[in-house]
């Protein structure tokens, strides 16, 4: 029983920090399309949508230009993206968002982008796809993209980038319990019912003992290079009382569970390992996810942001993240 707990509490102190979602307000239903090119093409894709909590999930792109394609982590929507879709936007790049059931396998879900990823190349003349996944979003993102699922992207005529930010692909280890045999035999076998009322199909696939972790698989040959953002979470917070103590940390994942020889070695991964907090690489309310810009803007996936754009930016930000009217935008180191 005291194993049990002892999941319990782990499992349920895990999905509390990868909740991240912002409220569902009619007001942040829209993104300001002033600086993207017209709209020629109105379609609706099953998964993928605005990257809004809008219920109107139609896209709205210009099929002449490439699109990012934002997926989400755990315990959120595509609404989680709305300001740094918001972001890209400002630079010029439409963004759509894949939204997906949280309590699914990793399979299904990611068989679910795929093929929202080939439905939306049909009706696109320009089929440059940015792919970027964030924690849990990353694994699915990229077993989306491997050549051993059925069906794969692999014979589709598309150009691929793949980014993942914060990932664990090496299996998360506060869910290690749920993939260990002894822990089965120990618990008389109630250890899996329990994993999986906390999380739902991918019980197995989050740990280290899954195949979906141990045989991440190849990617296609369309995905030219595969940008690997690994965050150095240790000791950083999510939010703080009024006296600086820490009510809430931001330390999910560990660079250990973020690195893997299986996904590192092949020739089109660059990683890149930053300092920053699970929630606050991308961005919360009253952090903006400055150091992510930085990065995506210096290996070309966010265009760069002209000189006489910079206060504007500034501005931006400051609006999206709820943040003073004064912030160091040079503080993304």
């Amino acid at each position: 029983m005291y194993l049990l707990f002892s999941v319990l509490v782990v499992l349920f102190a895990l999905l509390s920090g990868c909740t991240t979602n912002i409220r569902n307000d009619p007001s942040l239903w829209t993104i300001d399309r002033s600086h993207l090119p017209p709209a020629n093409m109105t379609a609706r894709i099953d998964g993928l949508g605005p990257c809004t909590d809008n219920p109107d999930r139609r896209l709205h792109l210009n099929t002449n230009k490439p699109t990012i394609i934002m997926v989400h982590g755990c315990y959120a929507s595509a609404g989680r993206f709305r300001a740094l879709s918001e972001v890209f936007a400002f630079h010029g790049q439409q963004t759509a968002c894949f939204t997906y059931n949280d309590r699914d396998s990793l399979m299904t879900s990611s068989a679910q982008l795929m093929s929202a990823i080939h439905q939306l190349a049909r009706r696109m003349k320009n089929r440059r796809f940015t792919l970027i996944g964030h924690s849990q979003g990353g694994l699915i993102s990229r077993k989306a993209v491997v050549e051993e699922r059925k069906q794969s992207l692999a014979k589709d005529n598309i150009d691929l980038h793949l980014v993942t930010i914060s990932t664990p692909f090496s299996g998360i280890a506060a869910a290690a319990h749920c993939g260990s045999t002894l822990a089965r035999i120990l618990s008389f076998g109630l250890i899996v019912p329990v994993c999986y009322a906390i999380s739902g199909d991918k019980w197995y696939e989050i740990t280290n003992a899954s195949e979906f972790i141990r045989r991440p698989g190849e990617l296609i040959p369309q995905v030219d290079n595969f940008l690997k953002i690994d965050t150095d979470e240790n000791n950083t917070c999510r939010r703080f009382d009024d006296d600086g103590q820490c009510l809430e940390s931001d330390d999910i994942f560990s660079l250990a569970e973020q690195y893997y020889p299986a996904v590192d070695n092949d020739q089109r991964v660059t990683n890149v390992q930053v300092r920053a907090g699970h929630a606050e690489i991308v961005g919360s309310r009253h952090v903006a996810p400055v150091k992510l810009i930085k990065i995506l803007q210096a290996y070309g996936v966010m265009n760069p942001t002209a000189a006489q754009e910079q206060t504007r930016l500034h501005t931006l930000l400051s609006h999206l993240y709820d943040l003073p009217a004064v912030f160091p935008l040079s503080s993304a180191q």
